[in-house]
């Protein structure tokens, strides 16, 4: 429910690849939380990722199953044989975005592994009861469920800036 909750929130019409997030998708992860810490003036987002969730994160940038090109490479898909190269180049990536205090980009990378997350949880890679993923599952669901109230209210805040609109929105059937 709370992934729901976060593409009602930064997608308009995004199209997704097979096996994983488009490039699209990533840009669109990018703008939305760019536009989001630039409103943070209160740097609410800041403190919630880097010092309340600082130990949850890290754990989960570093668990290679959330992390796509290890799908890829396990599932043979071509240009992923160094799946272990590019999760330590996000590594430092992530290490850069913290010296840089830049929150939007760490945002970018979580997301990505809370994506992965979510594809298995919706594409059958966990089962009801088990006691796979159940960790990252805790963890990533209080994750987002601290951010996305935060989002939101950034965005009631800020609601002349031109956000994305639904690609599905309620609309009213003739009569």
């Amino acid at each position: 429910m709370l992934w729901i909750g976060f593409n009602a929130a930064y997608a308009g019409d995004v199209g997704l690849a097979l096996g994983g997030e488009s490039q699209r998708e990533r840009d669109a992860f990018a703008r939305f939380f760019s536009t989001l810490v630039g409103f943070d003036s209160k740097h609410r987002i800041y403190d919630l990722v880097w010092q309340r969730f600082s130990q949850e994160i890290r754990l989960l940038l570093d668990n290679r199953y959330v992390f796509a090109p290890f799908w890829h490479h396990h599932n043979e898909v071509a240009g992923f044989e160094d799946w272990s190269g590019m999760l330590e180049r996000e590594r430092v990536a992530t290490a850069n975005a913290l010296r840089r205090h830049d929150t939007a980009t760490l945002l970018s990378i979580l997301f990505g592994r809370l994506y992965v997350l979510r594809n298995q949880l919706v594409h059958g890679g966990a089962t009801w009861n088990s006691e796979v993923n159940r960790t990252q599952v805790r963890d990533c669901g209080a994750l987002l469920g601290s951010l996305l109230p935060l989002f939101i209210d950034l965005m009631m805040d800020n609601a002349d800036h031109e956000w994305p609109m639904p690609h599905y929105p309620v609309v009213d059937s003739p009569a």
